[in-house]
């Protein structure tokens, strides 16, 4: 094993959660560059009938699904029992593509649940000079080394769930894509205990991963992510009559989000790591307008609306259609931008930060009733969301007592992922915050923090692995590219 007390590059800046996003750090929108009118062009060059027509069939799509989301509100998001965890995801498989979301009921034990949030509080009570958002009465803490976070990231019914996820839900269309489903790592996030009345951490629809990134060529475009939604197939799959057509749009075939570069600019808090879903774990109960969390559930559809909307406009505004919104968001009010007509500008988006749907710039989403939320949770419950999925928090916490969640995503390997996590491993030995997020010297004089051999004395070998301080195993039955990219783990982490 290479030497793990290696300095790790020059941090970020110092700051907090509200640096990712324009909305909560006050930061206002500038134009884009002539670049990516430029880009947008050829994104849809030789497209661009085809573009039109897959516009007009996901506007219908979003008519109907829309309707469908609003009557059913929370009800709408599956359920998994961790108790029957493999029944469960073959049996709602096909729900869970369509939704992007999954509530995993009971992955850990309630009351050693419950116990981190009074372990945690301890330590900031240890602790005082802890950073977090709002600096006066923080909500979100910049904590990413506290003992209770690395045993419940290293959990082993954590790890077997976020497997689960990854084989049953994700697939490679090419068996040579080097990741590995079998394999998760630990991306080490930060933690929320938000208390109640709080109406500062009132984040609105987004997406992460990157926000720009989207559209360009060497973001998301390195891997042909989005390829099948540019060319005007993003429901190919569906509708090809041909054996050998292409196919469309899957968000859950990882081949190309292996190459994909999800962070070109170095934002605060912008994930530069393969997360397949976005995850939490709740340490409280919490029910709808508790300070909990809202999605879209429409994975698929949503995304590729985010992605089209900067190539159409609207030829007439809601003020001139009388307010009428069901005349403004029909087909027809809706022209393509290509040509002289193209602008720079995509909607939402800013570089460096998380893509943002602010009212009104994303208008056939009806975001204001297909944002729902999540059912009630308690203690132990495992919220996951697609990568690409629009998910936003409650604006204020409704309820009478806090809403805390561990954030613990689920990431495969890699060989990106596993120089992330190289790096990640060097701050975690010097108690600083993870490469993606604000500098400083974050833990580096907590009290009690987490150490290497904590790890390895209450973690399983799991979970020692994840976190890039043991060698990685091959799991049988993994591709061949699975197979490979443990390899180049083990290369890149010194093994």
């Amino acid at each position: 094993m290479a030497s793990t007390n290696g300095s790790s590059p020059p941090g970020k800046a110092v700051g907090d959660i509200s640096d990712s996003f324009a909305s909560l750090s006050g930061r206002q929108a500038q134009p884009l560059s002539d670049r990516f009118r430029e880009l947008k062009l050829r994104l849809v060059a030789g497209h661009e009938d085809a573009v039109v027509a897959s516009w007009k069939r996901l506007l219908a799509a979003l008519r109907r699904e829309n309707e469908l989301i609003a009557r059913a509100g929370p009800a709408i998001i599956p359920e998994v029992r961790f108790s029957h965890l493999h029944a469960d995801l073959r049996a709602l498989k096909p729900e869970i593509h369509k939704r992007g979301v999954a509530l995993i009921r009971g992955v850990i034990p309630e009351d050693e649940a419950r116990a981190y949030k009074f372990e945690i509080e301890e330590y900031v009570r240890q602790n005082p000079h802890t950073r977090g958002f709002p600096p006066s009465a923080p909500q979100v803490l910049e904590l990413y080394w506290s003992p209770t976070q690395l045993r419940a990231r290293c959990h082993p019914a954590l790890l077997q769930t976020q497997t689960a996820l990854m084989t049953a839900l994700w697939r490679t269309s090419d068996p040579r894509a080097p990741v590995s489903l079998r394999t998760p790592l630990c991306y080490a996030d930060r933690l929320r205990i938000r208390t109640p009345g709080d109406a500062a951490f009132a984040l609105g629809p987004h997406q992460d991963g990157g926000s720009v990134e989207r559209w360009e060529e060497q973001g998301y475009g390195r891997g042909g992510v989005y390829e099948a939604v540019f060319s005007g197939r993003w429901d190919a799959d569906a509708d090809a009559d041909e054996e050998h057509a292409p196919g469309g749009y899957d968000p859950f075939d990882a081949a190309g989000r292996v190459h994909a570069v999800t962070d070109l600019y170095g934002g605060l808090g912008a994930c530069s790591m393969f997360r397949m879903f976005q995850g939490w774990l709740a340490m409280s109960r919490a029910a709808p307008g508790e300070g909990t969390l809202l999605v879209n559930p429409l994975v698929r559809e949503s995304a590729v609306y985010a992605l089209l909307r900067p190539f159409f406009r609207a030829r007439k505004g809601l003020p001139e259609v009388g307010g009428d919104k069901d005349r403004f968001l029909e087909e027809g009010n809706w022209e393509f931008t290509a040509g002289e007509k193209m602008d720079s500008e995509l909607h939402g988006a800013m570089p460096g930060c998380a893509q943002e749907f602010p009212e009104g710039l994303h208008p056939h989403l009806e975001l204001e009733r297909t944002m729902v939320h999540v059912p009630e949770v308690r203690p132990g419950d495992y919220v996951v969301w697609h990568c690409d999925t629009i998910h936003a928090v409650d604006k204020k916490h409704g309820g009478t007592s806090d809403s805390s969640v561990l954030y613990i995503p689920v990431c495969p390997t890699t060989k990106a992922s596993a120089e992330y996590v190289a790096r990640q491993r060097a701050a975690f030995l010097q108690g600083t915050p993870g490469p993606d997020f604000p500098g400083g010297e974050g833990e580096s004089r907590h009290i009690g923090r987490a150490t290497e051999d904590y790890v390895k004395k209450y973690c399983d070998p799991v979970g020692v692995q994840a976190m890039g301080l043991g060698k990685l195993a091959t799991v049988e039955g993994d591709t061949e590219g699975g197979k490979a990219a443990v390899q180049q783990a083990n290369e890149v982490l010194g093994f």
